[in-house]
């Protein structure tokens, strides 16, 4: 009964942690699109955190599997929760990346200039904190099926990226002058593409705990047949 409820308030330290990390991203974000220096303040001081959270659970997971030896099921959930903080401690360190950049661009004052990019890089980061907050409901329920959704949905975030760089290429064109804020913003839509792979590498995580089959670097049409 004892070791129901450490794996049980581990799993409410996990949500946690990724409840931070989602409003960390959703942040950064919103610093992105209005310029705005305090909020990317905030994400930098969310980053410490996150980074204890991830410290904080790791210890507890070493206590648990050295105290209690779990096996099947427990194990495949504590070595997943491992994973999962991984993720998610890189997901914020992707919201950082994207505060210190509006932090430059409002330093050198060219964040005017860059409205045009910056709206359309919204778009992209709406779908990955969406992905994010769905692979966390995922684990939060254990439910396999919402984890394939959040992997299968993962390649849109790809193609976003891919139109959008495509976008920042002719804007630069165009406007010589914001050549480097503009790689600036490319570095931060890739930052938010890699947010949606560490979404779906939760959902991964999840999948494994609930199937006991580990589906990392599996095309889609294999996890499918796992989850059935």
């Amino acid at each position: 009964m004892l070791f129901r409820s450490e794996l049980s308030a581990v799993s409410s330290r996990v949500l946690e942690m990724g409840g931070l990390v989602e409003s960390q991203v959703a942040r950064a974000i919103s610093a992105m699109t209005g310029f705005d220096g305090e909020l990317a303040d905030q994400v930098l001081r969310d980053e410490q955190r996150v980074n204890r959270f991830e410290v904080d659970i790791d210890r507890e997971l070493s206590g648990i599997i050295a105290l209690r030896q779990p096996t099947a099921r427990d194990l495949r959930l504590l070595i997943s929760i491992s994973r999962i903080i991984a993720n998610l401690e890189r997901a914020g360190d992707e919201a950082a990346r994207t505060a210190r950049v509006v932090k430059r661009l409002l330093d050198v004052g060219i964040a005017a200039r860059l409205r045009l990019p910056v709206n359309d890089l919204q778009f992209e980061a709406e779908m990955a904190v969406d992905l994010l907050r769905k692979a966390l409901d995922s684990f939060a329920r254990l439910d396999a099926l919402g984890a394939l959704e959040v992997i299968k949905q993962d390649r849109q975030i790809d193609s976003e990226f891919e139109g959008l760089l495509r976008k920042l290429i002719t804007y630069m064109m165009e406007d010589p002058r914001t050549i480097t804020s503009c790689i600036d913003l490319v570095f931060v839509a890739k930052a938010v593409e890699r947010i949606g792979d560490h979404a779906k590498n939760l959902a991964e995580a999840v999948i494994y705990v609930v199937k006991g089959t580990d589906v990392r670097h599996s095309p889609v049409a294999a996890v499918e047949d796992v989850v059935g």
